[in-house]
């Protein structure tokens, strides 16, 4: 087990970056293996992503893990997804706690069998007092069911009389979503080559920069997160405002 140090780098890295981490089973393909070892090898770089934002100093790291959608794959895939989830969960909380890492898992959990919920509840709680990085996982989460249920949630607010509709403003619905008191992204990761959100943080990324890179996640690595960044400051960021 090894503990990270900050380390000085020549860029000030967003505060909150977020990935979609895509491209296991092409990897996979390409390498002749079964998809099952594009994953174990997607695994392997979030280890190295969480460590590289630590010492790049980044403040939040979003991933995007397993989407809504992602049911619909085979079964014996999604059995093998779960199964790394939990050898993940089991191995890595040492590390992630030692390294100052705040976990925290959004999406619905009612699919998830028991025991992988019992080792979600641990790692959060075993790490709620670290604060160096916050890295929340994206699992069994999708946007548009976020936004659903938030409003859903106004709608009994409303209709219990606790809440005027007239007040309900961007900040009523924030608050009413799973990342509150995350702060928005500043930047979007997307491996693979693949141009699009795929149901991920559709509210939160209204102001987020995106990178798009071909690197097949299994790949992802320090000198890609070095370059995304290099990327993210050669934008302008202007909110819908006008530069000079």
């Amino acid at each position: 087990m090894t503990t990270l140090a900050p380390q000085t780098v020549a860029l000030q890295p967003p505060a909150h970056i977020a990935i979609i981490m895509d491209g296991n089973g092409r990897w996979a393909a390409g390498h002749g293996l079964p998809r099952v070892a594009g994953h174990q090898r997607g695994a392997e770089a979030v280890r190295r992503t969480v460590r590289g934002c630590v010492e790049l100093g980044v403040e939040y790291l979003t991933l995007y893990a397993f989407s809504s959608e992602n049911w619909k794959r085979p079964a014996n895939e999604v059995s093998d997804l779960m199964s790394l989830l939990r050898l993940y969960l089991r191995r890595e909380l040492r590390e992630l706690s030692s390294n100052g890492v705040r976990l925290h898992v959004i999406g619905e959990r009612d699919r998830l069998d028991d025991d992988i919920k019992k080792l979600i509840v641990e790692a959060e709680e075993t790490t709620r007092h670290n604060d160096r990085l916050h890295m929340t996982v994206a699992l069994n989460y999708g946007g548009r069911r976020e936004i659903t249920a938030a409003v859903r949630h106004i709608a009994h607010e409303v209709a219990a009389g606790r809440l005027d509709p007239e007040q309900i403003s961007e900040e009523t619905i924030e608050d009413s979503l799973a990342t509150v008191g995350i702060p928005d992204p500043d930047m979007i990761i997307r491996t693979s080559g693949e141009r699009r959100l795929s149901n991920f943080l559709l509210w939160q990324s209204a102001y987020a920069e995106f990178v798009f890179i071909p690197t097949l996640w299994p790949d992802f690595g320090r000198e890609d997160l070095e370059a995304a960044i290099e990327e993210f400051h050669r934008r302008e960021r202007r909110y819908g405002g006008r530069v000079g």
